[in-house]
Parts: C-alpha cells; structure tokens; sequence
C-alpha cells in the first residue's frame, strides 16, 4: 500500500466528479434545498389550522375560549351556526369545528359535567392528531383560569407541569432539519462512491487502472477517501449555513466529535457503495439496488421512528446497518450535548462495522476485476 498512489487516485476522483455537473447539482440540492424545505414545507406541528365554532351558548366563557384559537396555530376561527357545521365539514372547508353548548357556563359553575363537541376532519391526518390536542389543551386552560375547574379537568388539586428538553418549543423543524442532514450523509456516500466505480467501467478506464503497478485496495481506498471527503465537508457546510444560518436551529454539542463520528460511518457506508456497483455492474441496475437498500436503512434506523416501536426482530436486525448506530450517535451529540463518554459505545461499533463492510467490499471489488 502506497499513501502516495491513494492520494493521487483520490484527486483523480474528485477531479472526475467535477466533470459530473449532474451529480455535482444533486450533492448541492440534498444538503441545501432539501434539508430547508424538509424543515420549512411540510411541518408536523400545528400552522394555520381553520377552525370554526358554534356558539350556542354566547356567555363570557364561550367567547373566552373563542377568542384563544391564535396565529399561527391556527386561523381566526369563523363563528357559524349549527346547521352550517357539518355542511363545511363536508367540503373541507374547516378541520376543526367546536360546538359550545346551551347553558355550557351555567351547568359548569352549578358543578355539572357539560360537554363540548369537537369535530375534525381526519384525512388531514397531521393537523387532525395534533390539533386536536391543541384544542383539547386550550379549552382546559381557559375553564381552568375561569375557576370553574382545574386546568385538567378533574378536580383534583393536582397540575401537570412540562419540561420538554433539547427540544423546548416542541418544533418539529428542529428535528425535521437535522435529521434531513443525517440521513443524506448516508445516501450521498453510497450513491458517490458506487457511481464513481461504475463511472470507471463506463467510461473504461477501470482496464488502464488495472495495466499500471495499483493493487485493488489502492484504487478502493481512493475512491472512499475522495467520495467520503465530499460528503463529510458539505455536511459541515450544510450544518453551519442551513441549519444554523437560515433555521435557525441550536446545535448543542461538538461539531467536532459529531464530524468524527460521521467520518468512520462514511468508512462503512462507502464500502457499501462499492459493494452494491460491483453486484449491479451498470447504473440502471445500482438504481434498483439503492432503492432496496436504501429506504430499508433510512426507515428501519430510527431516523423516523423511534427503534423502540418497532419488533424485536428489526431492532436486533437493523443493529448490523451502520446508521442505526450513527443515528444515535448524531441525535446524542446534536440534540443532547452528549460528549464521547457517552457516544463511544456508537463509536465502537461502527468502527466494528466499518472493517467489515470494507473487508467484505475489498474482497467483491477483487472478484469483479478478475
């Protein structure tokens, strides 16, 4: 092994990618536009919700809680009568449509139970489940404050106090936009560093490589050094300009350690990619393979739901995937603040995984020159 020869190799690929304005573009628009938009378009937490409401009661309660649906969780509710309700429940005109009793204050201060109907519009399934929580929490607020009640409805003398951590403001944009970034330094290693091999065979060049004095771990280590350098520094950049910059979103631990750990997860994720061009052979086919390979790992990894909802069997399974463990990882340095005391557990086993995927990806590398 020559540390020369796998430098130059290396600043041969990455001089190869920039002759790919294609790929070039792509790198550009994950790390950028789709981490903002993820964030930004399509937000899990309740924005600009219409709601309307029957006020069948018209007392200083009624109108209290009327007038405590604001921007931007949700629109300036539209005051409607009964008949009119389910009809614009019907044309999706409203997502939310709040029916206040007759005598609903009366009955409350006289210590009966009234009830208010809410009615939601469930095909709009992320306003629908949180929203409906809103609504449920502003209308126990404001009875509470009216004294008629506690806050929580029961009675009991008992309160309930939050204290949501590493995420106070309960802002899915937080989440949605970090993630984004973990999740596309998996993809874009795997989709490099295997379209840089097939780039070879393509364009035939793997046939002059093979002529000349390299051995098949200086022409691997190449490409997963350059590739994997690609995606660590737009990662850095992406962190730093878009979600920090534009998103505003803290980033509570080191950057440092957090870039070390994403570095030995490129080391296992790129012998991935050269793993899955030395099977597929052409690009079309290294599409098809990304697709079962790739939605597999992003789903079952805990990047969208926790690990702990899915069966035993997947958990256990998944433990084997690199970004299971540098899931954890990111979310542990980023969101906590965890130090290495703490990630080195991750550290370790995507070391662990790192050689294998390598050793393994080596040996296919051999098999498919020969």
């Amino acid at each position: 092994m020559r540390f020369g020869t796998i430098f130059h190799l290396g600043v041969k690929e990455l001089r190869g990618l920039l002759r790919e304005p294609a790929l070039i573009a792509f790198i550009l628009y994950a790390f950028t536009i789709a981490v903002y938009t993820e964030a930004k378009a399509v937000p899990e937490t309740l924005n600009n919700a219409p709601i309307a409401i029957v006020d069948e009661d018209n007392s200083p309660l009624s109108r209290r809680i009327a007038d405590s649906f604001l921007p931007p969780y949700f629109k300036p509710p539209i005051m409607i009568s009964t008949a009119e309700m389910d009809a614009r429940m019907d044309a999706g005109t409203d997502t939310f449509a709040l029916d206040i009793p007759p005598n609903f204050q009366s009955d409350l201060i006289a210590g009966k139970a009234p009830v208010i109907q809410l009615n939601v519009d469930a095909t709009r399934m992320t306003q629908a489940f949180s929203g409906s929580g809103y609504i449920q929490n502003i209308v126990a607020t404001e009875v509470g404050e009216f004294g008629a009640t506690d806050a929580a409805g029961a009675g009991s003398g008992v309160g309930l106090t939050l204290r949501a951590r590493f995420n106070p403001e309960l802002n899915q944009m937080w989440f949605a936009s970090v993630m984004n970034v973990i999740t596309n330094v998996t993809m874009l290693s795997i989709i490099l560093t295997g379209t840089a091999l097939i780039r070879e065979r393509e364009h035939g060049t793997v046939e002059h490589l093979l002529v000349m004095p390299l051995t098949p771990f200086e022409i691997m280590a190449a490409k997963v050094w350059s590739m994997g350098l690609v995606v660590l520094v737009t990662t850095f950049l992406s962190l730093i300009v878009v979600v920090q910059g534009l998103l505003q979103v803290p980033i509570e631990g080191s950057l440092a350690l957090f870039m070390a750990g994403a570095a030995v997860h490129l080391l296992a994720t790129s012998a991935m990619g050269i793993a899955l061009a030395t099977i597929a052979g052409t690009m079309p086919q290294f599409g098809l393979l990304l697709m079962l390979v790739l939605l597999p790992l992003q789903i079952l990894s805990g990047a969208t739901t926790p690990r702990e909802s899915m069966p035993e069997i997947i958990q256990t399974i998944m433990l084997a995937a690199p970004n299971t463990h540098f899931i954890l990882l990111a979310q542990a340095i980023l969101y906590r603040g965890a130090g290495l005391s703490v990630v080195w557990p991750q550290f370790v086993w995507l070391a662990a995984i790192a050689l294998i995927f390598f050793v393994f990806s080596l040996r296919s590398f051999r098999r498919s020159l020969v």
